[in-house]
This record gives C-alpha cells, structure tokens and sequence, in this order.
C-alpha cells in the first residue's frame, strides 16, 4: 500500500468513462483502500508545489493541491519516490491554508 509522500504513476480513469490516462500524482493518505491522492503536471505555469529532478522527478512539475480525487490500489502502476520531510512539509502548509476557506 502506497504511503503519504510517496509520487506514484497511476492511471486515472474519467469520470465520463472515456478511458484513462497514466498519470504521475501524490499520495496524501490512505484509509478503508481508498487513495487520496493531487495530481502532477510538468506545466510549470500552473499553481502549486515544485518538485524538481533533484528530487526525483522525472522533469520538473508542478503538485497541483486544486486537482485531488481518490483512486484505488489496483490503478497504481508503480512509486517513483517519496518526498522529503521538507518537501511534504511545505504540501502540508499549502494544503491547509486552501482548506482555510472553511473557517469563514
């Protein structure tokens, strides 16, 4: 099982079942078997967190904290690497100041 920090390859089905797409994403957590995970784009114009090739992307890539839905086990293809501390910490900040909306 997958855990939080952990940048995965999966393939992300549609919600209209027009197919899917391998996709890199993040694992924030996991409970009951389901997956949450924010998806991974190299457009770097995007908003969110930069991850670099230093840190074991494959490219640069932006983790987009605006694009999170939930997966299962079985569309993981593979991990690629875990975050840092560092790294996991500053998803974390970012993640929670969105959530802030929730308070007003």
């Amino acid at each position: 099982m997958p855990k939080a920090g952990d940048v995965i390859i999966t393939r992300v089905r549609f919600a209209d079942n027009e197919g899917s797409k391998i996709r890199p994403a993040l694992v924030l957590f996991e409970e009951l078997g389901n997956i949450v995970i924010a998806g991974i784009s190299t457009n770097l114009r995007m908003k969110g967190v930069l991850i670099t090739k230093g840190e074991g992307a494959a490219q640069d890539s932006v983790i987009k904290l605006n694009y999170i839905f939930t997966i299962t086990s079985d569309t993981i293809i593979k991990t690629v690497f875990h975050l840092s501390k560092e790294k996991k910490d500053i998803v974390l900040e970012e993640l929670m100041e969105k959530l802030e909306s929730l308070n007003s």
